[in-house]
C-alpha cells in the first residue's frame, strides 16, 4: 500500500527502452516516518499518519506528539483499509515500482482574483454591434421575475489555491538513492509544493 509525502521539483522528460519520449514530473520524497497508526477500536477508523523532515514549524501540540521521533516538520494522514505499520517505521520511494499507477494530490497555484473568461472559460461578448467595454463581461446572471440571484452562479472571483487530485498517473522511474519519483504528466502546484502520492492499489483517501 505505497503512499508518501513529497515535494514537486520540476518537469522534464525521460526515454523509455523503445526510445519513446515521456514528459515527467520529478517528485522529491525523502523518507517519511510513521508518527501514528489509528485503529477502529480506539479512533473509529483505520489510518496512517506520516511525517516528513521538511523544516517547518509545527504547532506545540503536534511538536510534542513527535518529540521523540526524528525531525518532523509536516504531518499528513492517509486513511487505509488495513495498516501493517507501527509508530517509528520509515517509508521511502522504494515502495513504488515502475509502471505502477498513482494519484497525486496537491494545492494548485493561486491566481488571485480572476474574471469569468479566465476562471470559467466564458467566450465573452461580441466586439461590435453597439458593445462598449463589455467584451469580457459575464452577461446576465438572473431575471427580475426570478428574484434573488440563485447560489452557484459562475462569476468572477478567487482562482486557484485549491486542493487538486490528478488520478491514474504512471510511475516512469524510481530513484531510491536520491529519493526521487518520476511520474508521467503534470501534477498540481508550484515547484517546492507539497504533494501526496498514493498508489491506486492502496485504496486510500487523504484526510488533512
Amino acid at each position: 500500500m505505497p503512499f508518501i509525502i513529497g515535494r514537486k521539483l520540476e518537469m522534464t522528460q525521460q526515454f523509455r527502452e523503445d526510445g519513446t519520449v515521456v514528459p515527467v514530473t520529478l517528485i522529491k520524497a525523502d523518507p517519511n516516518v510513521v508518527t501514528q497508526v489509528r485503529a477502529i477500536e480506539k479512533d473509529g477508523y483505520v489510518a496512517v499518519q506520516l511525517g516528513t523532515n521538511v523544516k517547518r514549524t509545527l504547532p506545540k501540540p503536534e511538536a510534542g506528539h513527535v518529540s521523540e521521533l526524528p525531525q518532523v516538520g509536516t504531518l499528513r494522514e492517509f486513511r487505509v483499509e488495513s495498516a501493517d505499520l507501527s509508530r517509528g517505521n520509515m517509508i521511502d520511494v522504494s515502495m513504488f515500482l515502475e509502471g505502477m499507477h498513482v494519484d497525486v494530490i496537491g494545492t494548485s497555484k493561486g491566481r488571485g482574483f480572476a474574471g469569468v473568461m479566465k476562471r470559467h472559460h466564458f467566450a465573452g461578448g461580441p466586439a461590435t454591434h453597439g458593445q462598449k467595454d463589455q467584451m469580457r463581461m459575464p452577461g446576465s446572471i438572473a431575471s427580475q421575475r426570478q428574484g434573488p440571484v440563485s447560489k452557484g452562479q459562475r462569476m468572477a472571483g478567487h482562482l486557484g489555491d485549491d486542493r487538486v487530485t490528478v488520478k491514474n498517473l504512471e510511475v516512469i522511474s524510481v530513484d531510491p538513492v536520491n529519493n526521487i519519483l518520476a511520474i508521467k504528466g503534470a501534477v498540481p502546484g508550484a515547484r517546492g509544493g507539497f504533494l501526496l502520492v498514493v498508489s491506486r492499489e492502496a485504496k486510500t483517501v487523504w484526510q488533512k
